[in-house]
């Protein structure tokens, strides 16, 4: 019996010993997001679109930079979104002056503050390709009650997004310090293909699910990309 009960134990260790590694070897996403928001002055849009895009390129020769992407609200000229994704925290706190000159440019023709807040990943698809000139983004921000439900829901809606016809992009980040907050970076190919994502019953599904639990309205504004 007690040879037993010892072959028993080691099994178990084993086991236990077995899983620990599993999920010591698995690599964790160390991506790192900021997400940021700006108004200008609509009569000096072009002047914000340029320092944004100048930005934009210097950023690029920054080491661990991976994407860094503007977009402008649709029928609000001068209101602009900016998503940043680079390899790690320790990349994204390390950025060139680049991010100083864009502040500086944009400071006199400003009527908001530049509202910056950093993210990291819950649901992310593969790199999307450059929209084209038809493409509609989104960028929603998802404010709920703390529920771990949220998480789960806005994972499910970001797969069931990807598979639909003219989907480009589908990501869904997470608030570092606030786990209840949500952002949500969406592309379709067309108006006709988000039209159709809008009446979709997942997302239908979604939204009902998400209601009660929401701390605000959902905030969610269509954009295009500045190119």
């Amino acid at each position: 019996m007690t040879r037993v009960l010892l072959l028993l134990l080691g099994l178990v260790m084993t086991s236990a010993s077995a899983s620990a590694q599993t999920r010591t070897d698995a690599p964790s996403d160390t991506t790192a997001y900021a997400v940021s928001y700006v108004e200008v002055v609509a009569a000096s849009r072009a002047a914000a679109v340029a320092a944004l895009k100048q930005y934009r390129d210097a950023s690029r020769k920054d080491d661990g930079c991976i994407r860094v992407e503007s977009f402008e609200q649709t029928g609000r000229p001068g209101h602009f979104a900016i998503v940043e994704t680079w390899r790690d925290q320790k990349a994204l706190e390390a950025r060139g002056p680049a991010q100083k000159q864009l502040l500086g440019a944009l400071d006199p023709i400003r009527v908001s503050g530049y509202d910056q807040r950093p993210y990291k990943t819950l649901s992310v698809g593969p790199a999307p390709p450059p929209p084209n000139a038809r493409a509609v983004s989104v960028v929603a921000d998802v404010d709920v009650t703390p529920d771990p439900r949220v998480a789960e829901m806005l994972k499910r809606l970001a797969e069931a997004s990807r598979k639909e016809e003219g989907n480009v992009r589908f990501d869904v980040i997470q608030h570092t310090m606030r786990a209840n907050h949500f952002t949500i970076v969406e592309t379709w190919q067309s108006q006709k293909a988000f039209d159709a994502h809008v009446k979709a019953a997942h997302t239908k599904q979604y939204r009902d699910e998400l209601q009660p639990l929401t701390g605000s309205p959902l905030d969610e504004r269509v954009y295009t990309a500045v190119e």
